[in-house]
């Protein structure tokens, strides 16, 4: 946690899921030159005149080092090369305001939780809501949904509170607002829980969910709801998003993920790409 301009921040958590090792990147950059004799790794001198069997390959996967990738690194600024090298990161916790600057790098692959088909707990916080037309229980159901990347719980209720008043205004301007929050085999449960909001809750989080919810209710989301991701990067753009996102010019909680996954990169990987010293 972290406060900054005086709101309080939870930081992003990051995993490293997979990277595909320098290895083949020295083999392409040795091809280029046709200079597999020259390497210090045997593997790839290996595959100058033979093809390589999945031994090889594994070995090939497994180099530590290539003074070569460092040389054409930082000597001649050769880093397409780098790109043969990719690593996939888990990530959660970051916010919906990062991802709009984390989507500008468009060198990457990613795949964000949808708030398409992931937003029927808070609806359902709401529709039960409505049985005792209770405000407090919507804020207390969604705050304890940990939703959001602030922290302090009075200004999260501020946040929700205003999530629950689109909502409503919402419900007053829709010709049937359950048609668009509950999904049909739903409906018998709105009568059979008046007035009981926990119970009608409980059941409709265990009944089937409202197919694409997040269609009609994508207006209460806002830049603190927590996102969760996975992103692949080659080592070229890699760089290039650490360059510019661990920046004092860069947006702080973009800094905070991109130093969370600087973190969990490999030195063989952030010898390539980061300038010691």
């Amino acid at each position: 946690m972290e406060d900054v301009y005086g709101i309080k921040y939870s930081k992003p958590e990051v995993i490293l899921m997979q990277d595909t090792g320098i290895g083949v990147a020295e083999a392409a950059a040795r091809t280029c030159y046709d200079s597999f004799e020259n390497s210090e790794n045997e593997a790839i001198k290996y595959i100058e005149k033979n093809m390589p069997d999945s031994a090889t390959c594994k070995k090939i996967n497994d180099i530590e080092e290539s003074n070569l990738l460092n040389d054409l690194a930082w000597t001649h600024f050769h880093h397409s090369i780098l790109e043969h090298a990719n690593l996939s990161f888990l990530i959660r916790g970051t916010s919906r305001g990062v991802l709009q600057e984390h989507a500008r790098h468009r060198i990457q692959a990613i795949s964000v939780r949808s708030t398409r088909y992931t937003m029927s707990s808070v609806i359902n916080a709401f529709v039960a809501s409505q049985a005792t037309n209770n405000r407090d229980f919507f804020i207390s159901k969604v705050l304890g949904f940990d939703m959001l990347v602030t922290c302090d719980e009075e200004y999260n209720k501020i946040e929700i509170g205003a999530m629950y008043d689109k909502l409503k205004y919402q419900s007053k301007t829709v010709e049937s607002f359950n048609e668009i929050a509950v999904a049909k085999s739903s409906f018998s449960l709105l009568n059979e829980f008046t007035g009981d909001s926990q119970a009608l809750f409980d059941a409709l989080e265990n009944g089937k969910k409202k197919r694409n919810v997040g269609d009609a209710f994508k207006h209460i989301v806002t830049d603190n709801f927590k996102v969760d991701m996975v992103v692949t990067f080659n080592l070229r753009s890699l760089k290039n998003y650490f360059t510019l996102r661990d920046s004092g010019a860069a947006y702080f909680q973009i800094r905070w993920l991109a130093q969370e996954m600087m973190k969990k990169t490999p030195s063989k990987y952030l010898d390539l790409i980061i300038k010691k010293g």
